[in-house]
């Protein structure tokens, strides 16, 4: 990158002024990760000092069976088949009740667009959920499920989020943006929720108090402007309804693991190769740099890896993701070693060691309780990057 460009950038960002789509563009043509990180950790050290965010929660896919194909995704299965499966609501309640411990405070629930179930079974299983787990906050549901629920149950969707959040919802779940650019959409995605509805859907739940995350799935076939453009788009929703509490950068995975029966459901994986650890950091750099009116970037460290996740903290991103014992979508996709689970003591070991303070919250942002840092006496002890 030229200088006079990188010296502009930086005093817009030491400003505050807004980064443009053009700003954006040329911050992925930068090789300079060491700068860019330096700089989006100055904005996330201005916005949440040494903190990193986490809660405890469990995932929990009541059902694999969906009517779409999404050429990405590995979890999805057909009516019939050998491994697809839809729980009965009690069956549920009962594995929720199983992940309790450990204070759990969040139950993460993601399903697929299954052709049979009727709409009711959807608030009934949050209101059972809640009934048995009363303090676990319930984030459920994309809005790709929402615009599927007006399909199946002739309702609006402000009628069905009237009934959920009468259920027990607290927050939606950011899935189902993938990104949201129709010139990658179309080869990527197989259902009819695009831009038009998930950002109505998002609006809808914001006018109703509801804050929730929005996603980006990157590093298949879209272009760093895409990117740039999907997080535009979000950045003027946020503008109009400051309703998103964070943004999840979230690497697209290859299917190493569901395919036990011979079946290789991702289709794009022939032709893509996975973001590398330096690309992914750049994501969450340039995301963070641009996303000037959204308070938290989160690095799920399922789909990173625990030390890119470490490493994201220094990026740009604030907030790491919490114990999983349930998740299915991408359990160890990236055929590392990455675990499935990790303690509250290990996420603190995992903060601690990347040089940040620990802080445990709610699905709300609330502060549960907060933690010490890094031993300043232990001279390995590794320490926040200075800004």
């Amino acid at each position: 990158m030229d200088v006079g460009l990188k010296r502009e950038l930086e005093e817009k960002v030491r400003a505050g002024e807004r980064l443009t789509r053009e700003d954006g563009i040329a911050l992925y043509e930068s090789d300079d990760l060491a700068w860019l990180g330096g700089l989006a950790h100055e904005v996330r050290t201005r916005k949440n000092g040494d903190v990193v965010h986490f809660n405890v929660n469990r995932h929990l896919n009541m059902t694999n069976v969906c009517t779409a194909s999404c050429a990405y995704c590995s979890f999805q299965r057909k009516p019939g088949e050998k491994d697809a499966y839809t729980m009965r609501i009690e069956e549920a309640v009962k594995l929720a009740k199983a992940m309790e411990g450990e204070n759990l405070t969040e139950l993460h629930i993601v399903n697929g667009l299954h052709p049979n179930l009727p709409w009711r079974y959807y608030p009934r299983s949050l209101r059972e959920l809640k009934a048995a787990l009363p303090d676990v906050s319930l984030k459920a549901f994309t809005a790709t499920e929402i615009h599927h629920f007006e399909t199946i149950s002739g309702l609006s969707a402000s009628e069905i989020l009237d009934e959920l959040i009468d259920a027990g919802l607290e927050s939606l779940t950011g899935g189902g943006a993938e990104i949201f650019d129709w010139e990658v959409r179309q080869h990527i995605v197989d259902h009819r929720t695009h831009w038009e509805d998930w950002s109505r859907i998002h609006r809808l739940a914001h006018e109703k108090g509801l804050k929730t995350p929005c996603t980006m799935l990157y590093g298949h076939i879209e272009e760093p402007r895409h990117r740039v453009d999907h997080v535009l788009r979000l950045r003027e929703l946020q503008d109009e309804t400051n309703g998103f509490q964070v943004f999840i950068p979230l690497r697209y995975q290859h299917d190493f693991v569901d395919m036990q029966d011979g079946k290789v459901r991702n289709r794009l994986q022939a032709r893509t190769q996975m973001a590398t650890g330096a690309e992914a950091l750049k994501t969450f750099a340039v995301s963070r740099l641009l996303f000037d009116n959204v308070p938290h970037v989160k690095v799920f460290w399922v789909m990173h890896g625990v030390q890119t996740a470490q490493l994201a903290l220094q990026h740009g991103a604030d907030d790491m993701d919490g114990s999983v014992v349930e998740y299915k979508i991408t359990h160890d996709a990236d055929n590392y070693g990455t675990p499935n689970k990790l303690t509250r003591d290990d996420l603190l070991d995992l903060i601690r060691d990347a040089g940040f303070r620990p802080v445990e919250r709610n699905t709300r942002y609330e502060i549960i309780r907060e933690y010490d840092g890094p031993d300043p006496a232990r001279r390995e002890s590794p320490q926040p990057m200075r800004v």
